[in-house]
């Protein structure tokens, strides 16, 4: 396992350079966070990618990112998912930002309040590193609470800079359950310089946590314009040999997802087919819900799909279905919209905040087949125009939420440096 228990040396290069309204140089930024893509897992916390690369090619940014890995002795294939963590490269670069993956433990079962504190000490060394190279960041801008956030602060009093840290879904509409991560969540909210949640229900939350609401920026996740664009429908479901109606679901393979409401919906609705793009622990046990409801010709598992040829399968399909039980702010809701396609998802969370008018789908009260097979057989009935749909979406580009953190982080940078230290 990476990490030096030494503190970081907070006294090379005190902040200078931008303020705001005033800004001479780009803000340089250390994202942290367990969310990131990398060479074994390309998908893997791809939302906090994309958000970072809008924010970067502001040119009002430059960034480097901190992203550790779970250790794991093995890459051999009988390890399953866990070998895919020994496969992730110590360092790497991914658009232009330079990428490190220290190794922290992990305890199964057992582990989860010791987390943040091995998170922590297996990323002092990296961050020393990013100092040492020559970036001498100015602020530590930090994704989900726990345990990420809960290092993050640590991180950023062991080197006198401040800390954002931004809650995106479960982070805070489930692990709060826990005693002790709710304690150390809301701790992390108090020592914490500024908080980002992507919807205002998670903001809600955290003020029912006790967290001062003005201390709380809502900055919703864009949608990249550019990316996800509509393609001719019939175009690509002749290429893939599909025959309307098509639905779609794009989600891991787990339990939250419940995909299995969607495939039993399916026999309500004679001659769809359904699309599942993911991959995960419940695979098999959906393929075997296929079969159990007669529908196993009808569904195909697609596995993972490179996040850049997602458009394709939008457009294809007729209605995206997100049934999910917990969601933030679900960016694939907004890509099948840029896509054209509309959606039905579950009255959950940042849902409705998404989902918020006709031509964007519709939501589901109750998360049961029937309901689920109703509002898709609405839609088919009555589709709104791909047009239209696509509009909406460009309501959601991302440049308010670029504008908005960096009126944050200049705020903060603005303050000057922490003067504590952590050994």
């Amino acid at each position: 396992m990476d990490g030096d228990a030494g503190p970081i040396d907070a006294t090379v290069g005190e902040t200078s350079g931008p303020r705001r309204g005033d800004r001479t140089a780009p803000l340089r930024i250390l994202t942290y966070t367990t969310l990131f893509p990398n060479a074994a897992q390309p998908v893997h916390g791809v939302f906090v990618e994309n958000r970072l690369r809008h924010l970067c090619a502001s040119g009002a940014v430059t960034a480097q990112v901190v992203a550790p890995v779970p250790w794991f002795p093995s890459s051999h294939p009988r390890f399953g998912g866990y070998a895919t963590f020994a496969k992730v490269p110590r360092e790497e670069r991914r658009h232009d930002l330079q990428v490190r993956h220290p190794r922290y433990l992990v305890i199964p079962k057992i582990g989860m309040n010791l987390t943040p504190w091995t998170l922590y000490r297996s990323s002092l060394a990296a961050v020393r590193d990013v100092r040492a190279s020559g970036f001498d960041f100015q602020l530590i801008d930090a994704h989900y609470f726990f345990p990420d956030g809960v290092a993050a602060v640590l991180l950023g009093r062991a080197s006198g800079r401040p800390v954002t840290i931004t809650a995106r879904g479960t982070d805070i509409n489930l692990i709060p359950q826990f005693p002790m991560a709710r304690r150390m969540i809301r701790w992390a909210a108090a020592a914490a310089d500024g908080l980002i949640t992507v919807c205002q229900a998670l903001k809600d939350e955290l003020v029912s946590l006790g967290v001062p609401a003005e201390k709380v920026r809502v900055l919703r996740n864009g949608v990249d314009l550019d990316m996800f664009r509509p393609v001719d429908p019939a175009a690509v479901r002749d290429r893939l040999g599909l025959s309307p109606p098509v639905l779609l679901c794009v989600g891991g393979l787990i339990e939250r997802k419940r995909h299995d409401l969607v495939i039993r919906a399916l026999p309500r609705l004679p001659g769809a087919t359904l699309m599942i793009a993911g991959e995960g622990p419940q695979s098999g046990a959906l393929e075997r819900l296929a079969v159990a409801e007669g529908v196993a010709d009808r569904v195909r598992f697609l596995g993972a799909v490179p996040h850049q040829e997602l458009r394709s399968y939008y457009s294809a399909a007729d209605v995206l279905v997100l049934a999910s039980s917990r969601e933030g702010w679900a960016n694939v809701l907004l890509e099948a919209m840029a896509c054209g396609t509309p959606v039905v998802a579950t009255r959950v969370w940042g849902a409705p905040e998404v989902v918020a008018a006709p031509e964007a789908g519709a939501l589901v009260n109750d998360a049961t087949p029937a309901a689920i097979a109703a509002a898709v057989q609405g839609l088919l009935n009555a589709p709104p125009r791909r047009e239209a749909t696509r509009a909406y979406a460009e309501g959601f580009g991302w440049g308010p939420t670029t504008a908005g953190q960096l009126d944050l982080f200049d705020s903060l940078i603005a303050g000057g440096p922490a003067t504590d230290k952590m050994d």
